[in-house]
């Protein structure tokens, strides 16, 4: 019976990972012009938001595995402000999922976008260094998470960007709070005995902590937003970082 129960919640976390595409921002406000310029919205051939991402080089985007789709074209540089002509579109290369992905609920939820052209660095374009190999983060860091869309369960899209800080939680609450099963690799921050973090629209977006993308927006419990049961779950980029200089270097 407990294999039995193990392999019934394991299916059922699978399955709310696999519904829990995208999110955006919970009692957040609007970023501030000038702040997040490497935050990238990646976009289907329809020019709809689809995901978050952030540039670590002026080629390289990354974002969330579960993003993927045939119809993502490109991405979208250089605005807080989806509607916002001054945003620079750059068409996507390639895709390189993380070869162990399989499901966001099995965790490994990150992939790497190679731009066709090469983003040209200025005050509304940066990028944002990755933490070293194995960087811990100190449980209760203050963090801050961003993107565009849903401000709550079941509202609507936003065009405006927006920011909300976040905490990060101890990994062994986070599991517990998970009901025993969390995957290997991830951060947990916000979302739990709080009413912030991120909802639907902003998967692949960053965990930012002291100025690096320490995290990757992956998924929440259900698509609830309305918290504080379950806490966020971000994908730890500190365990990937020899193999994003593997396919960058390539």
């Amino acid at each position: 019976m407990h294999a039995l129960h193990r392999f019934l919640l394991l299916h059922l976390l699978t399955c709310l990972g696999q519904h829990a595409h995208g999110s955006d921002i919970i009692n957040g406000e609007k970023a501030a012009e000038g702040s997040m310029t490497f935050m990238v919205s990646v976009q289907n051939r329809h020019n709809h938001h689809v995901c978050g991402g952030f540039l670590i080089r002026e080629d390289f985007v990354v974002t969330a595995a579960h993003c993927d789709a045939p119809s993502l074209t490109h991405v979208v540089v250089g605005t807080h402000n989806l509607k916002n002509a001054n945003g620079k579109k750059l068409s996507i290369k390639e895709k390189h999922k993380h070869n162990s992905y399989t499901t966001v609920g099995n965790g490994d939820d990150i992939m790497l976008l190679k731009l066709s052209n090469n983003a040209t660095l200025d005050n509304s374009i940066k990028t944002i260094p990755l933490p070293s190999p194995g960087e811990n983060i100190a449980d209760g860091t203050l963090c801050k998470v961003a993107g565009w869309g849903f401000t709550r369960t079941g509202g609507a899209v936003v065009d405006e960007l927006r920011v909300v800080d976040v905490s990060t939680i101890n990994k062994q609450v986070c599991g517990t709070a998970w009901n025993g099963y969390l995957p290997a690799n991830v951060i947990c921050a916000g979302g739990y005995g709080t009413k912030k973090g991120f909802c639907q629209g902003d998967s692949g977006g960053p965990l930012v902590c002291s100025g690096k993308a320490v995290g990757v927006v992956a998924h929440n419990r259900g698509n609830n937003c309305n918290y504080p049961q379950s806490p966020n779950v971000y994908t730890d980029t500190s365990k990937y970082i020899t193999w994003i200089n593997g396919i960058i270097t390539s």
